[in-house]
């Protein structure tokens, strides 16, 4: 089995921490996959650079497996992030468009409906990322933060985006590029380290995160603290929930869980969605959903509870994850 991290000579925010990353000792060349992509091994390590843009090449690790005949046990890509505040940013985040419809375009890859298993390695890295970012002296400067689960390019395994941004200027920064290639350094073991954020069947506790912003930050509240797993993160754009008629809306407040099917969109299949793929990526442990309670409205909220209730998934406070 191998890890597969993905970069594009297209984005400077992705061949940027991929030149520092390949700067560190261990390297030797690689199989190539096709014409215009190359490749990097060190140790179970593999680095594949290619020249489109990192959202359009689906399937990489089968192809990879296909062309070389090794597994792929998890996929890493290095990415820009784009904001609309320009703030100067290191992003975490998994990846999927679980609230399309079938017959929807993703605008921005991935396959509607969809969604990658979350590398358990989201949670122990955005720590991780912080700890180097305080070190490289990028804090106050840049934010270290999660991202909602968005995007493609579809996937078949464990997979996570790390990303710099938000804008021209710092996509191209050095000391950020080299906070993103410590990151995977040191938290993929090589040069002799122990890796971080390795699953090994534990019965831990792993965060489904619902509702809230692109930033999770109700749930980033939680995963800043030692220990917590993350899996998917639903921000409130990635549950579609009509609204119903009035006179549903009152017995709603009755909590009648019948009301469910009267509340259309795509956010019961988005949260069992996520679920499923989040259970998948932590075998043997306990996915338990945290709602962003101040970001739902209150027919929301009971839907949403309800639903998670039927479906015999668990609803966690802030402490439960301790």
């Amino acid at each position: 089995m191998v890890m597969l991290v993905v970069v594009t000579t297209a984005d400077p925010a992705s061949i940027g921490p991929a030149s520092a990353f390949l700067a560190m000792p261990g390297w030797s060349p690689g199989p190539s996959l096709q014409e215009g992509m190359e490749s990097f091994s060190n140790g179970e390590v593999r680095l594949l650079k290619h020249e489109n843009s990192i959202i359009s090449e689906d399937d990489l690790d089968l192809r990879w497996e296909t062309a070389t005949g090794e597994r792929v046990s998890e996929v890493i890509f290095l990415s820009r992030h784009t904001a609309v505040s320009s703030r100067p940013a290191l992003t975490v985040h998994p990846i999927g468009v679980p609230h399309l419809k079938e017959d929807e375009t993703p605008p921005q890859g991935g396959r509607p409906g969809w969604a990658a298993q979350p590398n358990p390695r989201i949670g122990p890295w955005l720590r991780l990322l912080k700890q180097i970012a305080t070190r490289q002296n990028l804090i106050p400067e840049f934010e270290v933060t999660l991202e909602a689960t968005h995007h493609g390019p579809v996937t078949n395994t464990l997979t996570m985006f790390l990303e710099i941004g938000s804008t021209e200027e710092y996509w191209g920064r050095q000391d950020a590029a080299q906070a993103i290639a410590l990151l995977l350094w040191e938290g993929l073991g090589l040069g002799g380290g122990t890796p971080v954020g390795t699953w090994n069947q534990k019965s831990e506790k792993i965060l489904l995160g619902i509702g809230g912003g692109h930033y999770a930050p109700r749930h980033m509240d939680i995963v800043n603290k030692e220990g917590v797993w993350v899996g998917h993160l639903l921000s409130g754009y990635s549950l579609p929930m009509e609204e119903p008629a009035k006179s549903s809306a009152k017995s709603n407040n009755n909590n009648n869980k019948n009301n469910n099917q009267e509340i259309n969109g795509m956010w019961k299949h988005a949260i069992m969605v996520s679920y499923e793929a989040t259970v998948s990526a932590f075998p043997g442990g306990e996915v338990i959903a945290h709602l962003d309670h101040k970001s739902l409205k209150g027919w929301q909220k009971s839907a949403i509870t309800n639903f998670l209730t039927e479906q015999k998934i668990k609803i966690g406070k802030p402490d439960d994850f301790f």
